[in-house]
């Protein structure tokens, strides 16, 4: 495993950090984390975050949780301020790779071990990441249309941001699949993570392409963004839309009909995971596995979880 593949992606943000604290801190006594969280305006990033509160609170832990909003200079700047606040573990959930390597490269300035949940970075050094594993997800994604699907349909594939490598690997998984059943397909464009900018995206390329048969977004915002298009545009019973992630809403949206599935992450687990792994580091010094992956899992309308 290679430092460079060891160091992952960051957070970004548009307005204000809003800062959380979790646990039950004795009198100065208890280990104090911060998480750098890249968009707490999105479920998925939320679920991760109560994963880490609700195990810091479980194991006496104190824990700032501070959200950058999709902005890559606030998220350094919340960095900075828990550099100041001296805490023992920094636990990063970046906007992309490249501004996950600035946040960790000023904390191994200040010598504060960093875990990294989710995205991965570009450079620099860190302790472990937990992530889900986007490769084969990917793959479940394309098994799952090639099965719904003529095999001379036209599919399009609506990506995350550029530079988000650990996301990238769920489109990688789902073009393998594409091309190993001889499906084409006809348009790859980015919304950048964003439920409107999906809904852009799908808009383009039902114009571009009217007999597109399904279309696979690499996160569950987008592919929501992409149902409302497909909707507008008449074409509900055509087009199959499979997202990834696993949130509340997609899940309300297969159990409506309107998405077909999603592959579900475990971000909550992902979230209580990282405590527990930067907990083991600090006070038995175990050293972690340099990545873990968490399991993922295709949620259909037959297999939707039980309310």
């Amino acid at each position: 495993m290679t430092t460079t593949r060891r160091t992952f992606l960051a957070v970004m943000s548009m307005a204000l950090p809003m800062t959380l604290v979790a646990g039950t801190a004795m009198a100065g006594k208890a280990k104090v984390f911060g998480y750098a969280v890249q968009d707490l305006g999105n479920q998925y990033w939320v679920a991760v975050a109560n994963g880490v509160k609700d195990q810091a609170k479980a194991q006496g832990i104190e824990v700032v949780v501070m959200d950058a909003r999709t902005d890559a200079a606030r998220e350094l700047s919340n960095i900075d301020d828990m550099i100041q606040k001296k805490v023992d573990a920094i636990l990063l959930s970046p906007w992309d790779a490249n501004s996950g390597a600035n946040a960790v490269a000023a904390a191994n300035k200040a010598k504060i071990p960093v875990f990294v949940l989710d995205i991965g970075v570009a450079s620099g050094s860190i302790e472990s990441l937990i992530v889900s594993d986007n490769l084969k997800g990917g793959r479940i994604a394309g098994e799952f249309v090639a099965s719904k699907i003529p095999a001379d349909a036209e599919v399009a594939h609506i990506s995350c941001q550029p530079g988000y490598v650990i996301p990238a690997l769920r489109g990688q998984g789902f073009k393998e699949v594409m091309k190993e059943k001889g499906i084409k397909i006809v348009a790859s464009q980015t919304a950048e993570s964003q439920r409107a900018k999906g809904m852009d995206v799908m808009q383009n390329i039902l114009q571009a392409h009217p007999n597109l048969a399904a279309v696979f977004a690499e996160n569950d915002e987008m592919a929501l963004g992409a149902v409302e298009a497909i909707a507008a545009a008449g074409k509900s019973k055509q087009v199959l839309v499979v997202g990834f992630d696993g949130t509340g809403d997609a899940l309300a949206s297969i159990k409506e009909g309107r998405m077909a599935a999603t592959v579900a992450q475990q971000p909550y687990e992902m979230g209580k995971l990282g405590v527990e792994t930067a907990t083991a580091f600090l006070n038995d010094g175990k050293k972690p596995e340099s990545e873990t992956y968490v399991p993922v899992k295709l949620i259909t309308p037959d297999t939707l979880p039980a309310k």
